[in-house]
């Protein structure tokens, strides 16, 4: 898609918005994870998503698939770049090069269950932006700024939202 579709698109959907706000408030699709063999997991969504998970062999998986963390990380920095992009095309700004990196740290004693004190949880979240435009620096600075700011999955990181849990018994 041209950055004048994206652009097209962005403003369409932004005077939906606008002229019944109520519309802008969705329910994202649900991703539901099926355990397989070991500790694969087939990742599904209701419009026909599919995606594999594996641990690393140091911790009993086959290394097979991504990690469940790596795809939270990757998603970050997909997300990022998809914003970035799209407000660069609803700014007429035509980008020449981007990637973005997303680093996290943790203590694996969280997980294994060898330290309560111990969180389970990624920190330490590193975003390493690399960018090339038709604009002056600092106006590819405001621009990535400004898509930090507006990142559906950088943000729902960073602000940590309630997380409810319901249990089926079968």
């Amino acid at each position: 898609m041209s950055n004048t579709s994206i652009r097209e698109a962005i403003d369409k959907l932004g005077a939906v918005f606008a002229s019944d706000p109520a519309k802008a408030r969705v329910k994202n699709a649900p991703a539901t994870a099926r355990l397989g063999d070991g500790l694969k997991c087939e990742v599904t969504g209701p419009g026909g998503e599919r995606l594999d998970t594996d641990m690393p062999r140091g911790v009993g998986g086959t290394g097979s698939a991504p990690n469940p963390s790596w795809l939270l990380r990757s998603g970050m920095a997909s997300c990022a770049a998809t914003v970035i992009a799209m407000r660069a095309a609803k700014l007429g700004m035509v980008l020449k090069t981007l990637e973005v990196t997303v680093e996290s740290e943790s203590d694996q004693r969280g997980m294994l269950g060898l330290d309560e004190q111990v969180s389970a949880g990624l920190d330490a979240f590193r975003m390493k932006v690399k960018i090339a435009a038709d604009a002056p620096p600092e106006q590819v600075r405001q621009l990535v700024q400004w898509a930090d700011e507006h990142s559906p999955v950088g943000c729902t990181v960073k602000a940590g939202p309630p997380c409810a849990l319901d249990i089926e018994i079968l």
